[in-house]
């Protein structure tokens, strides 16, 4: 978990990079910006928004052969060791920018090299380095009075309600490659950001394991549970899958498959299945790990709890009481029809 809440710009390195396939140079600053009061509440909303507003779903830098072979993850690093360097380096990072800018869709833009202090990650409290790139510009208005005139001025600029790239460098796990979080608005070319500038992987903590394990859960819902069972069992098996890590500090699958699947058949099922798809999910090896509350909570706004039937009729059940559905709805097989049916019992009809 992540509090921006606090975040103190220190200092403010801006750039501008070019497209190198078209010729297109680099500007680079002399020195670091002036920050004043007037502009620094709106380059923090412009810079952190974005990182408040999505799941917090890790990186690292990572190097094939060693991690000492990662660019950025030594640009970080003598960032971190001296941050009176920030502005210096700024300008290395800005050239390694413009070094992986050789693709032709590659749009040029201004690069803004933050220190940051006073970040909150896995309740501490860290340093950081922001690295933000704005790529389109929109037009403007202004308007200018001209004797008994108003007239307007067409101008270009940044819109300060949408980043284009950024990524966050959290002064946290080093040893590991850092905590990164990164967001790309404009995915035109999906590797330049992440894989050739930034060179980072997925950082597997609880937060991605935790993940990871309930989304191989919903495929072996959709592949197997289903087609064993029925649609109800399936979500009735997600259903009991988010609560037990709802409820658990620490996954141990063997207590897991004991709790959530109430037919014992499937239990070499669901082994089987990990077997063949647990590598596509990063989860072939992993029997155990601490369960990242808040990334269960992500999950659980995401699963779908609803029967949707071919006679235009849905059924939705309740994921906050699940016995409801487990007492309450049979399904069944009508001889007359030839059709099945869901039986629901009930008291009385809710307000709605």
């Amino acid at each position: 978990m992540i509090n921006l809440f606090n975040t103190h710009i220190e200092s403010l390195s801006i750039h501008r990079v070019g497209n190198k396939s078209r010729n297109e140079s680099v500007f680079l600053s002399e020195k670091t910006y002036a920050l004043n009061d007037e502009i620094v509440p709106l380059l923090k909303e412009f810079f952190l928004k974005p990182f408040r507003e999505k799941e917090e779903n890790y990186y690292q830098f990572a190097h094939e052969v060693d991690l000492e072979y990662n660019d950025m993850y030594n640009l970080t690093t003598e960032i971190f060791n001296n941050p009176g360097s920030v502005h210096e380096v700024s300008k290395k990072i800005t050239r390694h920018l413009y070094e992986q800018s050789g693709h032709p869709h590659i749009k040029n833009g201004e690069v803004y090299v933050a220190y940051l202090t006073h970040l909150n990650i896995d309740n501490q409290m860290v340093d950081a380095v922001g690295i933000f790139k704005s790529e389109i510009q929109t037009d403007f208005l202004q308007f200018e009075e001209k004797d008994s005139t108003l007239e307007m001025i067409l101008q270009q600029g940044i819109n300060l309600n949408k980043l284009d790239k950024g990524c966050l460098i959290f002064n946290h796990k080093k040893d590991e490659g850092y905590k990164i979080l990164t967001v790309d608005s404009n995915r035109y070319d999906a590797r330049y950001w992440l894989e050739h500038f930034l060179s980072v992987d997925a950082f597997e903590d609880e937060n991605f394991m935790t993940k990871k394990y309930l989304k191989f859960c919903q495929g072996f819902a959709k592949d197997v549970v289903f087609p064993a069972e029925d649609k109800k069992e399936e979500v009735m098996f997600m259903n009991r899958s988010v609560n037990y890590f709802a409820k658990n500090d620490q996954f141990e699958e063997s207590q897991f498959l004991n709790e959530v699947l109430d037919n014992p058949d499937l239990i070499p099922e669901f082994k089987s299945y990990k077997a063949d798809k647990g590598e596509k999910y990063s989860i072939e090896d992993v029997t155990t790990f601490p369960i990242a509350n808040a990334a269960v909570s992500d999950v659980r706004k995401s699963i779908k709890n609803v029967i949707s039937l071919d006679t235009n009729i849905q059924i939705k059940l309740d994921f906050i009481n699940p016995e409801s559905a487990e007492k309450f709805v049979e399904k069944g097989w009508d001889e007359e029809r030839q059709m099945y049916y869901y039986l629901v019992y009930f008291n009385k009809e809710q307000k709605a």
